[in-house]
């Protein structure tokens, strides 16, 4: 008798997971930068779920022969038809600013800041989160791709973890932590977010060009 498989579907037209691969089919196929994996156990299937595609392929560095579209789309080329998120920060000053642009033309989207007594990383996270609250607003399941494998962790979690503390200089960027906390907490969303990948693609398109 065939075992029983339980379905992943980390990036498709709804995450989540699934009993059977019709269901799962109908979530990934024809969707670009779908992500996706088989597992014998429910259990399994909703750890590596909540723990995220990320977590899974640093885990799994071998690409399976049978799932060959799990990494594949990622490895060629970024999905065009997205949103490109990025903050920068002086590390001098501690002035940061964070924006989202149209991956495939660079079109700036959103841009936000500056903002003092600030890091790179808070930016990120307020950069993604923004980010999906404007392709909810908007009705797009778009991904959006970040470089930062901090951001998309605590987003994640739902929560930053910046050990910068709140000053008077700093108040307002508290207040859009806070902001984009509850934001996570209470909103669902189907956007794959995708980690940028630098050393093949070069510069994420969002990047402020200030190295």
């Amino acid at each position: 008798m065939k075992m029983k498989k339980f379905y992943v579907v980390w990036a498709g037209r709804t995450p989540g997971v699934y009993q059977t691969w019709n269901d799962c089919k109908m979530q990934v196929e024809g969707f670009e930068g779908a992500r996706y994996k088989s597992f014998d156990t429910e259990e399994e299937a909703r750890q590596q779920y909540a723990a995220g595609y990320e977590k899974y392929r640093k885990s799994h560095p071998i690409i399976p022969k049978k799932l060959p579209t799990l990494f594949s789309a990622e490895a060629e080329k970024p999905i065009q038809n997205s949103l490109s998120v990025d903050a920068a920060c002086n590390m001098k000053t501690r002035v940061m600013e964070y924006r989202g642009v149209d991956t495939q033309s660079g079109a700036e989207i959103f841009r936000v800041g500056p903002f003092q007594n600030a890091t790179n990383n808070m930016g990120e996270f307020l950069a993604l989160v923004h980010g999906l609250a404007y392709l909810k607003k908007i009705g797009s399941n778009m991904p959006v791709y970040s470089d930062s494998i901090t951001a998309i962790a605590w987003v994640r979690q739902k929560k930053h973890k910046s050990i910068v503390k709140p000053t008077a200089e700093n108040a307002m960027l508290f207040k859009l932590l806070e902001r984009a906390e509850l934001w996570l907490h209470n909103n669902t969303f189907t956007n794959p977010i995708l980690k940028w990948n630098t050393p093949l693609w070069g510069e994420i398109p969002a990047d402020f060009g200030r190295k």
